[in-house]
């Protein structure tokens, strides 16, 4: 109840704020609605206007994303709020677009740099190298080739020749990758990792046919170095705010 009370508050707080002008809607007389009246913003989003009624209502009916996308569009509301709405009406808010071009900041680059001596990478949803520091080259293996997580962590013989107990973790990294691609079902740049590594890799593939699925959380990292000796890492990994697709993963040896 306390939810759907919410959802009321909210789309009359948002129907409220746009003015028929800026929806392209004409104004005659004095209306004495603030903002879009209820049965424009059901026009507008190409629904009933009793169905808007009841959901503006907060009444128990069923939703779709694209309704709620309808009615998004129909209020102008910002991606924020856009995944408010979602949230509100009981359904997961889509994935953003992913940032693929953007360019990752001087800030974020400067605080993956400054974490070293301790390795650091920005990746992207699809585990794509976006930024890494001196310690991460040093201390894990990876070189000026290496563009993706996944796919070094099958290609790369040197990481792999670093990595203890490789053989033991590589199922759980293919079930991580098949959780995050799961979330955006239909992405190509998805299928084209995976298919890249099908090719090159014999094991990938294997472990990829087992559909197996598992949550990335909190783990540990052994590495055996060819000058420092065997190496124990704590990984905490944090979503960037501004950049909800990109993800920051920090190292922290752990004590001998």
């Amino acid at each position: 109840m306390a939810t759907r009370e919410q959802l009321r508050e909210f789309l009359r707080a948002r129907r409220a704020a746009v003015a028929p002008a800026e929806v392209g809607l004409p104004v005659v007389g004095r209306r004495r609605t603030p903002g879009l009246r209820r049965e424009e913003v059901a026009s507008l989003a190409g629904v009933g206007v009793s169905w808007y009624t009841w959901l503006e209502q907060g009444r128990d009916i069923n939703v779709s994303g694209e309704v709620l996308d309808a009615i998004g569009r129909a209020l102008r509301l910002t991606e924020p709020e856009r995944a408010h709405l979602y949230l509100l009406a009981g359904l997961n808010p889509p994935l953003r677009p992913a940032t693929d071009n953007a360019e990752v900041s001087p800030e974020l680059r400067r605080l993956v740099d400054a974490w070293s001596p301790r390795p650091a990478i920005l990746r992207d949803r699809y585990w794509n190298l976006l930024a890494i520091n001196d310690a991460t080259r040093t201390v894990f293996g990876y070189g000026d080739t290496d563009v993706n997580c996944l796919v070094s962590f099958f290609t790369n013989a040197r990481y792999r020749g670093m990595h203890v107990h490789w053989a033991t973790v590589a199922p759980a990294v293919v079930a991580a990758f098949r959780a995050d691609a799961a979330r955006a079902p239909g992405d190509q740049e998805y299928q084209r990792v995976v298919d890249e590594l099908s090719t090159s890799s014999p094991e990938f593939a294997g472990l990829w046919a087992r559909h197996e699925v598992g949550v990335p959380g909190q783990a540990v990292k052994a590495v055996l170095h060819p000058e420092a000796g065997e190496l124990f890492f704590d990984l905490t990994t944090l979503a960037v705010t501004d950049h909800p697709d990109w993800y920051l993963e920090l190292y922290v040896p752990r004590p001998a």
